[in-house]
């Protein structure tokens, strides 16, 4: 019985000795942790523009380049709106179509173009105008001001208002013109030029004006230089005024004569043949 509660005793202190080297082991080793790479806080959505402020003519095409920004890391399709004044319109171009919405993958960015025209007529002025993207959860905003500065127009015109006329071949012909800026704005280097038939000639004087003023007109004298033996009839010539802004054109109605002494060559030729006939049939008519 002795022996049995030895044993027993030694078994005790065995495991109790067990015990405690295992606990000050715990302890007295050095934890390994493996680290985990800092996650990136997601970033904010954005809608920016290069330019926010544009000035242009009103039949101007307003042009606006603009990156939207999608910061979460989910994908989302953003649908894209305009408000702009009463006969405006807005148009947005992306990766090369024009486009209403756009799918955008998390964390991704997309250039996307913004084309505005103003209404006909549209006062000169500043017009803002918010542009939105919007998906689920996430609403931008994009404030574009659109300065319309004046309009721009040309004509061209005789001081009659007639655009026809009359020329003998052979012969060159004067024709007034005049050209008006019936736009707001000044136009600048304005060149005359025209088309006319085959071998016609025509130049202008002046053939280029620097500056037209607003509501002002400039005289131009055009000079048209039919070639001779030219058939006589109606020949359209059309002038035209441009510059890089506006271009207005004339269309001309010349009608070319034939000249007294091609009328007379004509009569004696008629005659001269006539004449050779008459004398054949009585030549050789009795034969």
């Amino acid at each position: 019985m002795s022996a049995c509660n030895s044993s027993v005793m030694h078994t005790k202190t065995g495991v109790t000795i067990l015990f405690s080297f295992l606990l000050l082991f715990s302890f007295s080793t050095p934890a390994y942790v493996v680290a985990q790479p800092p996650k990136s806080p997601p970033t904010a959505s954005t809608f920016t523009a290069n330019l926010i402020n544009i000035e242009a003519a009103v039949h101007e095409t307003f042009r606006y380049s603009t990156n939207l920004h999608n910061g979460s890391a989910q994908r989302r399709v953003y649908e894209l709106k305009a408000m702009a004044p009463m006969g405006w319109n807005v148009v947005f171009r992306a990766r090369g179509s024009q486009v209403t919405s756009i799918n955008m993958d998390g964390n991704k960015d997309q250039d996307i173009s913004i084309e505005i025209q103003p209404a006909f007529g549209a006062e000169p002025s500043k017009y803002k105008i918010p542009v939105f993207a919007t998906a689920h959860h996430d609403s931008l905003k994009l404030d574009l001001e659109a300065v319309v500065k004046g309009s721009y127009g040309i004509e061209l015109t005789t001081p009659t208002g007639r655009l026809s006329d009359a020329i003998t071949e052979g012969k060159q012909k004067e024709i007034h013109l005049v050209v008006k800026n019936t736009g707001t704005l000044a136009l600048n280097d304005i060149s005359l030029s025209g088309q006319s038939p085959s071998k016609w000639d025509v130049t202008f004087a002046p053939s280029k004006i620097d500056q037209l003023a607003a509501g002002k007109t400039a005289d131009v004298v055009a000079r048209l230089t039919v070639p001779d033996k030219t058939i006589a009839g109606d020949y359209i010539t059309t002038f035209t005024a441009k510059n890089t802004n506006r271009e207005a054109q004339a269309t001309f109605r010349m009608t070319v004569k034939t000249s007294v002494l091609s009328g007379w060559i004509g009569i004696l030729v008629i005659l001269a043949a006539a004449g050779l006939v008459i004398y054949l049939i009585r030549k050789y008519g009795r034969r």
